[in-house]
């Protein structure tokens, strides 16, 4: 099942984010290392970042938020978790 994760940057981010990036990067490597990572990235306009994860729960995702040094240290203020269904690119 796949989910949407959206942290939104904290005030401190611009100061916080750049320490914790490789940190948040290794993570996010773990993720897809297990095959669940679709998809991760900053949102350009600054508001944050959008993650997309194949877990078998809600559950499983919001232990992967609570492990993730973005929002251990604060660059995130606050995360959103969302089912999603796929529906475009379709499947080869």
């Amino acid at each position: 099942m796949l989910f949407v994760i959206i942290g939104r940057d904290s005030r401190d981010s611009v100061e916080l984010r750049p320490k914790h990036r490789p940190a948040h990067l290794a993570h996010l490597d773990k993720i897809d290392q297990a095959g669940r990572l679709v998809l991760a990235g900053p949102l350009t306009d600054g508001v944050g970042s959008l993650i997309i994860v194949d877990a078998e729960s809600a559950a499983q995702v919001w232990a992967d938020v609570a492990a993730d040094p973005y929002v251990q240290n604060g660059v995130f203020q606050d995360v959103e978790v969302h089912p999603f269904l796929r529906v475009f690119p379709k499947d080869g």
